[in-house]
Order: structure tokens, then sequence, then C-alpha cells
């Protein structure tokens, strides 16, 4: 590996982040300054990384985050808005943030951009995140800045505060897991890991103006992914089947009593949606390993260290 010079990563206290930045550190890259907002996670990223700069800050909002720009080579453009009840929230984050960070990365020169959107970009949903992320993806490949684009499908891994993470906690927790329906709307489950090495590919080697779907390449039914799952956490919960609209009628009570549910309605309605993403041959396009499911889902469910840290919501 090359000297790549300074790497800003937005959103580095997230899901993606925090488990790329210290594999970035680990290869040799650097300096490393990431930017989350998130008051309880950013400590987090700062104590398992000391070596790495950390700012807590808004992006939706100038400030001082912006100075952080200054001589870096590449941003890694991955900040966004993953659930909310309302509208503002993914507006703010995934569109005005992103603005003031491409404003800031082209008075900065910044030299390449890795911009993390979403494979919902091609799904059929049609909701806050998905609107959202396409109008990111947007603003990030219309900014004039080389930019590399990167559609993951669903990811888990350490430090997974929501999706499967969050199934495997509650899995934990209770007697009793609900599937909707009968469980085999199917699913391409991205293990972050692979995801991060993918990305440390782009750093080394930019590819900009192309955009790469990267789907789980292992395709099942959502029922055997929270089997595996399942077995994997070392839960002993009993896997029940509901009523789709029970289901949707007990998510939308539970969000009644939090304002920011690790699952929602609108979560609901796109995951049960019949579609599979395009599965291209990124281990060789990137020269990266694909973790198989189940060694990826043990690696995540029972690291020594990783396994035991969950973000906050």
């Amino acid at each position: 590996m090359t000297d790549k010079g300074k790497i800003v990563v937005t959103g580095g206290a997230g899901l993606v982040g925090q488990n790329l930045i210290p594999r970035l550190v680990e290869q040799g890259y650097g300096p490393i300054v990431a930017i989350d907002k998130h008051a309880a996670n950013t400590p987090t990223l700062a104590k398992l990384n000391p070596g790495v700069e950390v700012i807590e800050a808004d992006l939706a909002k100038p400030g001082a985050w912006q100075e952080a720009f200054a001589g870096a080579r590449t941003l890694l453009l991955n900040h966004a808005q993953i659930g909310a009840l309302e509208e503002k929230p993914f507006l703010d984050n995934n569109v005005t943030a992103t603005e003031n960070v491409v404003a800031a990365a082209k008075a900065a020169g910044v030299a390449h951009v890795v911009h993390i959107s979403s494979s919902v970009v091609n799904s059929q949903a049609r909701d806050y995140y998905t609107e959202t992320k396409k109008a990111q993806e947007a603003i990030a490949v219309g900014s004039g800045l080389p930019t590399t684009v990167l559609r993951p499908t669903l990811m888990f891994g350490w430090f997974d505060r929501k999706h499967l993470g969050w199934l495997a906690r509650f899995m934990r927790r209770s007697p009793v897991f609900p599937v909707p329906k009968d469980g085999q709307f199917l699913r391409q489950p991205l293990y972050v890991g692979d995801f991060c090495a993918i990305i440390a590919s782009c750093v080394e080697t930019p590819r900009p103006g192309q955009a790469f779907n990267i789907s789980g390449r292992e395709t099942l039914p959502y029922i055997d992914l929270i089997r595996a799952v399942k077995t994997a956490s070392n839960a002993s919960t009993r896997i029940v089947f509901i009523p789709y609209n029970l289901f949707w009628i007990l998510l939308r009570t539970y969000a009644l009593f939090d304002r920011d549910p690790p699952f929602t309605t609108r979560q609901l309605e796109a995951l049960v949606i019949p579609e599979t993403f395009e599965v291209i041959d990124w281990p060789a396009i990137f020269g990266v390993r694909a973790t198989p499911l189940r060694e990826a889902l043990k690696e995540t469910f029972q690291h020594p260290v990783y396994s035991h840290i969950a973000l906050d919501f």
C-alpha cells in the first residue's frame, strides 16, 4: 500500500464507520478524521481508535468541522439517516448535510470521493429513506468531484445497532421471536467487513465515474437468515409466524412509545417487497475475499470484544 494521504470519513460513528476505521488504521492508511453527530457513539469511536481525530458535529449545520477538510485527499461520504418516523431528519442528514460536505470538500480540493450510497436507489420501495438516498447520490455524483459510488444491500457486522444486531439482541432477551407472514421474502445480507475491504480498495485504486451495486453473494429467504442469526448468537428464542397486518399494528403501537424505534412500519413494508438486487463479481473487481455468510455471522456475534459493543440509537 502506498501513502494515500489524509482521509475524512463522515458518519464515522455508525455501522460502516466503526467497522471501517480500525481496518484502515490497521492497514496503515491515514491520517484519518472521522465526523459524526451522535453524542454517545462518537466517544465509543474515539476510545476504540485513539490515533484517529474524531469530531462530534452536525453536518447539516456549518461549523468548525469544515476546517477538517483542509489537506484531505479522500472523502468517504458515509453519513446517512437510516431510520426515523418523520421526513425532516432524512432531509437534514441525507440532503442538507451532503450539500454542506460536498461544498467543504470542493473548497478544500479533495481529490477523490467514495460515496456510500444504498441498494435502495434501485428499489421498488418508496419511503423517506429511499427518496433521500437517491437525492444524496445525485448530489455526490453531480458535485463535479471525482466520485466512486458504492450501493450496498442490507449490512450486518460488529456494532450493528439496528438490523441483524438488534434482532440478535432481541432474540437473546425474548422467549418468542415474531416473523411476518411466512418469512419467504428473499434477502441478500452483506457482511460489513467485506464491504470495508471494498471501500479500502477504492481508496487504494480510485474508480471515479463508476457505480457498483454491492450485494451479498448469498440470497436466502428471510426466515433462513433469522434461523442462521439465532444459531450464531446462541439464542434460545422460539420463532413464530404472525400475520403481516398484526405485525404492522404491533410496530405502529411500539412507535407510540419510542420516537426512534429500531424497526418501523415503513421498513416492514420494504422488507416484504419481493425483489433481489444485482450480484456482481466484486471479489474479483476489488481483489477482496467474500466471507461465507455463516462464517461472517459467527465473526459478528462471537467476537471476544466487538460482539459485546452495541451502539446507541
